[in-house]
């Protein structure tokens, strides 16, 4: 017999929210998407959905930190993927109590309603590299293509699930304690849970900020043709992942859940998609023909000047698959930006926007 229940994506008119709604409701389930719409653009991504798959998706308009509204859209919910949060650690060094009530508070209040159902619904976690800290325990080397770990295992593979935890600024705290409530609550309550610790996912349906979807930023500054401020020295490398990687893995975990649970997986392009700032900007500015403007500033509370994650673990429990390569994923989130906001393109060879 069938489950009919909803699925419940809290942010599930964000970014990855949306593409994982679209990726299930595809495959017939309800989904009940939660989101405050908050952030500009993402009901975009909620008509999008409705357009696509009509009354597959409900719509709950509200803040995660309203209980009576949460524990409504949980009630009967079949499992439970929390991405909404507070992401920005710029936004956390502001206001650093928002930012706790958003990320923590929320979390606890919304295991706490799956624990008193009792019935073991799953719930996967939205996580991040930043609890990991700032890595400045780690010796790296310069080069034209990044920073890069002095340690050969690291170099080769990555960081992995091993490494010891070191919350930096409010949003690293916020998130890092979040983490940490999901994974204890397998553990001392048996609420079926996993934790997937992202580093940089982009792709279709990103409304990029210079806060927090930056890959997305880069590419709509380069194509509108405006300058892109670094900060620091643009030689940090990060491992960029497709989205449509990023919403399998999220789905894999699910599937997996009575294996899985209590365990954390760290997910991202792994050493096959490490690319430096400078590197991924000298590439957009082949696809956009012309050379991306950049300015420099300081570096930024809490960066990493390194960040690739070793995922063989996640790969190995969950049976994920090849990734999207970085520069076939970058140049279709091109495309997808440049005919979504129907900019004006500068002048040049636009022939890898085309194809």
């Amino acid at each position: 017999m069938s489950d009919d229940r909803p699925i419940l994506i809290t942010g599930g008119a964000g970014f990855i929210g949306s593409n994982l709604a679209d990726r299930l409701a595809g495959e017939g389930h309800r989904i009940r998407v939660y989101d405050a719409l908050a952030r500009a653009g993402v009901e975009q991504n909620l008509h999008w959905l409705q357009s696509r798959h009509g009354d597959r998706i409900e719509a709950r308009i509200a803040d995660i930190r309203e209980q009576d509204a949460l524990a409504d859209a949980a009630a009967d919910a079949k499992a439970v993927f929390h991405l909404a949060a507070q992401v920005a650690v710029t936004t956390s060094l502001v206001d650093p109590v928002d930012d706790f009530t958003i990320n923590i508070a929320a979390t606890l209040s919304l295991l706490e309603m799956l624990r008193k159902r009792g019935d073991a619904t799953p719930l996967i976690f939205a996580s991040t590299n930043k609890v990991y800290g700032d890595l400045a325990d780690l010796d790296f080397a310069a080069s034209d293509n990044g920073y890069a770990p002095v340690d050969a295992a690291i170099r080769d593979h990555g960081i992995g699930e091993d490494r010891p935890l070191d919350f930096h600024t409010p949003y690293g705290c916020s998130k890092g304690a979040a983490d940490q409530y999901v994974l204890d609550y397998a553990r001392s309550y048996g609420v079926p849970t996993a934790v997937l610790r992202m580093s940089c996912i982009y792709g279709h349906r990103q409304m990029g900020t210079e806060d927090q979807g930056w890959v997305a930023h880069f590419l709509i500054r380069a194509l509108e043709g405006r300058p892109i401020t670094l900060y620091g020295d643009g030689q940090q490398v990060r491992d960029i992942l497709d989205v449509s990687n990023a919403v399998d893995a999220y789905v894999r975990a699910w599937a997996n859940i009575d294996r899985v649970s209590g365990q954390v997986f760290n997910l991202g392009g792994g050493a096959d998609n490490a690319v430096s700032l400078r590197t991924l900007l000298a590439y957009i500015g082949t696809l956009i023909g012309q050379d991306v403007a950049i300015d420099y500033a300081d570096w930024r509370a809490g960066d990493q000047r390194y960040f690739v994650a070793d995922t063989r673990k996640a790969e190995a429990a969950l049976g994920l698959g090849a990734k999207v390569p970085w520069r076939e994923g970058v140049a279709n989130l091109a495309r997808w930006l440049a005919s979504e906001r129907r900019l004006n393109l500068p002048v040049g060879d636009m022939t890898a926007l085309a194809s």
